[in-house]
């Protein structure tokens, strides 16, 4: 069966019909060539959906009290909340949830070989880095990654598909001590991997664990990962790098539009200048030591807004760095605030890839088994 052609919607600005979420109301067109007039459809879809988790938008500015610990660089005033959530201030001192010595977390053991967006290349899908790094010469099967959903995100990403760590009122305690004995006591652990939400917002806890599970391992293959959008303290970000390198972990960014593109505030609520940043910084700093690729990175195809052009010019920005970096497309499906989006059609997926290709050695196309019931095209 071949599925319908989507829909197309009227875009508030230039009255053409395309394919729009209705959240945004705008056309991808719109937002990149008259980003002056469609900014007010962003910043109305962005605060309508954080007002639901009272939290707020854009990032507060102006405050006494500043937390450094993302590219947001919150400034709060009395009472005032963070952008993740986490964070505010109370009798003029930064109050948190999250420490180095505790997490809003749901921590869960996921199967080797995993989901992960790197398991087509990594140690647990491949046996890479035997026997240094992976416990056989082959897909870990009998093993698990430890995985770690982090509450909270310095991102407001209206197409996220782990949408439920805004609701910090429900997440999880961990504290420290109890998650280094969890890895600690479980040889079946080889990986842990940091994700969300997004891990930025609780690099004190990560830097934290890593270094007393990586002082006790031994001999043991524990290898730290993170899956996050990038934009952290870059100080942090290199300590997190670090643990990475020593383990033989992989690092891998959303690069979710192009270099400081107005796509970013569009779709994700902020500019993505820091992301590409670290991602450099990472690139320089490490690839050369690691024995096997530290990084990778991923872009979310989301229809009618992340187009074939858009792959191209992120493929061509990590091809500046080296070629061989590993590049996964997602194929997108239809969720949280853009839910009325269909899931990306064959024919973008098809183009996507051979632009990636140009430019790149090593890309990969995820979530394949969504191809069935895409739409040709839009």
């Amino acid at each position: 069966m071949t599925p319908n052609k989507p829909k197309k919607k009227t875009c508030a600005i230039c009255g053409e019909e395309k394919t729009i979420s209705e959240i945004l109301s705008v056309c991808r067109e719109c937002i990149i060539n008259r980003f002056e007039d469609a900014k007010d459809y962003i910043l109305n879809a962005h605060k309508k959906v954080r007002a639901i988790y009272s939290l707020p938008y854009p990032p507060p500015k102006g405050g006494d009290i500043r937390c450094t610990l993302c590219s947001n660089n919150c400034e709060l005033g009395e009472n005032e909340v963070g952008f993740c959530g986490l964070r505010w201030v109370k009798e003029n001192k930064l109050q948190s949830y999250v420490s180095p010595q505790r997490a809003l977390a749901h921590i869960y053991l996921d199967p080797h070989v995993t989901n992960c967006c790197a398991a087509w290349f990594c140690p647990a899908g491949t046996g890479l880095g035997y026997p240094k790094y992976a416990v056989r010469n082959g897909a870990e099967y009998g093993y698990y990654n430890l995985a770690v959903f982090f509450y909270g995100c310095n991102f407001n990403c209206l197409f996220c598909q782990n949408w439920e760590h805004k609701d910090t009122k429900q997440a999880p305690i961990v504290e420290a001590q109890q998650f280094i004995d969890t890895v600690l006591r479980n040889e079946r652990i080889t990986c842990i991997c940091y994700f969300g939400g997004s891990p930025e917002p609780h690099l004190p806890f990560i830097l934290h664990v890593n270094r007393e599970i990586i002082e006790r391992k031994g001999n043991r293959i524990v290898r730290i990962c993170y899956e996050w959008n990038g934009a952290g303290n870059t100080a942090l970000v290199r300590k997190a790098a670090e643990a990475a390198l020593q383990t033989g972990g992989i690092i891998k960014f959303d690069l979710k539009t192009p270099p400081e593109s107005p796509l970013s505030y569009a779709l994700c609520g902020v500019d993505n200048k820091q992301v590409y940043h670290n991602f450099e910084t990472i690139y320089r700093e490490f690839w050369s030591e690691a024995e096997i690729p530290i990084l990778t990175a991923t872009t979310l195809l989301v229809p009618g807004y992340i187009m074939p052009e858009d792959v191209e010019e992120i493929a061509k920005f990590i091809a500046s760095l080296n070629p061989e970096i590993p590049y996964s497309l997602l194929i997108f499906h239809p969720d949280w605030m853009m839910n009325d989006l269909p899931i990306t059609p064959r024919r973008i997926v098809k183009e996507a890839e051979r632009r990636a290709k140009k430019y790149l050695k090593n890309v990969n196309v995820g979530n394949k088994f969504l191809l069935s019931i895409a739409p040709e095209d839009l």
